[in-house]
């Protein structure tokens, strides 16, 4: 019977650190840097923790500052919408930025990300602005 309890704990106890992206409550949910509802799937992003809390932002720039305060050390994923297709989340690590003053993104940072390296180039060319990697865009937001 101790052996069944056991297994069971630990059952429900790995359920509960489950590190996975989870669906961002578009028009309910709130910045977990600025408190603002997020609205736009365009540029959302999201954190999740190596215990697989998950951080919602409203802005890739959001995402950015709360990682100045908060480091990298302690998450296992980083996630951006993708320009290209509202709503979906991408791994932010391999995205291409485009900071580009002809495309608002909600916090004003005018920062966008595409999963395809071409759609970031089709799209600076037609909006102007300048294309950066991950390294790129940290630096961007350094203390």
């Amino acid at each position: 019977m101790k052996k069944r309890l056991a297994i069971f704990i630990v059952l429900i106890g790995s359920l509960g650190c489950t590190v996975a992206p989870k669906p961002i409550d578009y028009g309910h949910v709130g910045c977990h840097y600025c408190s603002m509802t997020i609205v736009d799937k365009q540029h959302a992003a999201q954190l999740v923790t190596k215990k697989g809390k998950v951080f919602n932002f409203d802005a890739i720039e959001c995402m950015m500052n709360h990682l100045k305060d908060e480091g990298e050390s302690t998450m296992a994923l980083f996630l951006v919408n993708d320009f290209d297709r509202p709503g979906e989340l991408v791994d932010a690590k391999k995205a291409t930025y485009l900071v580009s003053e002809n495309i608002p993104s909600p916090m004003g940072a005018f920062l966008s990300a595409f999963s395809e390296q071409q759609a970031a180039q089709n799209t600076l060319d037609m909006n102007g602005g300048e294309l950066y990697t991950w390294t790129e865009i940290k630096d961007q937001f350094k203390p």
